[in-house]
Formats: structure tokens, C-alpha cells, sequence
């Protein structure tokens, strides 16, 4: 494993950002860029950013979205098009304020929701590629079950008091995420099938067959609608988490991808 990361901070209108990074910086390699999902952060990474350094030889950038980790704070009720916000002002805005050169976009459910919007929208010639780990495009019964199960957790359970131990606004993290996609307004207009129509970057694809929050089908419409080149990994036992429930097959995976898009 490579050496602890440099930890810092991003100072953007909104608010602070906590951020860390792995390897060597930007102007001397180039970095894959970590999105993070739902109730995630910089911590909740775990040892995947410091692999994919050791691993690749690129740097490695994460941060926590506002409300998230140590960042600051972001009240609750977020609006219902905050994937999208997160994808069109703050992600370019991070991105150059870390002085992001050659980069692949990584994200993790939320976060690969938000990696698919910004390659379909933005025409940012940094970006090689993109990797979506348990992506949302649709919403699915099944996925709204699993996060009414993690309100009630929350409440009569002690998925507060875990949380709590990597988010400093932990209500807020919970809450804006939480009540977002329980609205019912938010399941009748999520849909970003015609965002993937104009996905023209490389992408690989990471789902868990045994993911509670979506299944296969998301993966499928990235490889029947983008007109880019599409690969999908579909992992058997993983859950949400392919890349911590099956490290073995799934971070060489990802490794290798960006190597192929990167280049020499």
C-alpha cells in the first residue's frame, strides 16, 4: 500500500470541503477521481483509495460533498434534482480547484450517478473514462424498499450511532439523502436514461447481484444506450459495494480500465 494520504480542504461558496489525496499529485501522473455514494465520505473508502495508488501508480482524489464526513454542513430538504447539481456546479468547480489534469471519474451509487451526468453533459477533455460502481438511472421498487428499511434503522436502531462516527452533520447527511428519494416526487422523475444517450466516454460498469438498491438493469442501460464503449463486470455475492465485498476481482478490474483508457 502506498504511504497515509495528504488530507486537506476545498473552499468553494457553499462551504468546506474535506479532501484527501493518494499518490503522486496531479501534475505528475494522472488521478482517478473518487465520488461517493449516498451516506458516503472521504473515511468510508476505506483502504480502496490507497490500493488504487499502490496499485496504478496514479494519484487518487476523494472528497466529502457537502453535509458528508467532515465537510460542511448542507440542511436538509436538499432538492430533488441534487444529483444533478452535485454533477454541474460543484463537481467541475472540485475538480479545478484540485487542479484535476488526466483523470478517470470513479463513483459509487450516488457518486456514479453523478460521474454518468457529468460525462453526458460536460464536454471536459480531462476526463478518459468513467467507472460507475452500483449506479442509479432508474428508480426500482426494490431500491426505495431498502432505503425505507435504512430510515428505520436510523431511527429505532443504531445505524445513527455508526454513521455518526464519519459524519460530522450526520443528520443531515442521512436526512437529505434519505427524504430525497423517499419523496414520492423524486421516484416519478428520476430518470436519466436520455442523460446516457450522450455518453460518449468509455465506461465500465460495476454491479453487485446481490445489491438491495439496484439490480442488473441498471448496468443494461448504460451498455444499451450509450453510445460509447461499455463494459459490464456483474459480481455474484457482491452487495452494494463491489469494490469492498469482492477486492479480488473487482479492483483489478478497475485498474486495468483505466489503464486502457489513460493511454501511454
Amino acid at each position: 500500500m502506498t504511504d497515509a494520504p495528504t488530507e486537506g480542504s476545498i473552499r468553494l461558496d457553499e462551504g468546506e470541503l474535506e479532501a484527501s489525496w493518494w499518490g503522486p499529485p496531479a501534475g505528475e501522473a494522472p488521478t482517478l477521481v473518487l465520488l461517493h455514494e449516498g451516506l458516503g465520505c472521504v473515511a468510508l473508502w476505506r483502504d480502496f483509495p490507497s490500493w488504487l495508488a499502490a496499485s496504478t501508480g496514479y494519484g487518487v482524489f476523494a472528497w466529502s460533498r457537502l453535509g458528508y464526513g467532515g465537510s460542511d454542513g448542507n440542511p436538509p430538504p436538499w432538492p430533488l434534482d441534487y444529483l444533478r447539481r452535485e454533477a454541474s456546479s460543484f463537481l467541475p468547480r472540485v475538480l479545478d480547484a484540485a487542479g484535476i489534469g488526466r483523470a478517470v471519474l470513479i463513483g459509487h451509487s450516488d457518486g456514479g450517478s453523478i460521474a454518468a451526468l457529468y460525462g453526458a453533459k460536460a464536454a471536459d477533455r480531462r476526463i478518459a473514462g468513467l467507472v460507475m460502481i452500483a449506479p442509479h438511472f432508474i428508480t426500482e421498487p426494490m431500491a426505495l424498499a431498502a432505503i425505507a428499511q435504512a430510515r428505520d434503522a436510523y431511527q429505532e436502531g443504531d445505524f445513527r450511532t455508526r454513521l455518526a462516527r464519519y459524519h460530522r452533520h450526520v443528520d443531515q447527511a442521512f436526512w437529505g439523502w434519505n427524504r430525497a428519494w423517499l419523496d414520492p416526487a423524486f421516484a416519478a422523475g428520476f430518470d436519466l436514461t436520455t442523460d446516457l444517450t450522450r455518453l460518449h466516454l468509455p465506461a465500465l460498469v460495476v454491479q453487485g447481484l446481490d445489491d438491495p438498491y439496484g439490480t442488473p438493469v441498471q448496468a443494461e442501460l448504460v451498455a444499451h444506450l450509450a453510445p460509447g464503449p461499455v463494459e459490464l463486470l456483474m459480481v455474484p455475492g457482491a452487495r452494494h459495494a463491489p469494490h469492498l465485498d469482492a477486492p479480488d476481482l473487482v479492483r483489478p478490474a478497475i485498474a486495468a480500465f483505466a489503464a486502457r483508457v489513460m493511454g501511454p
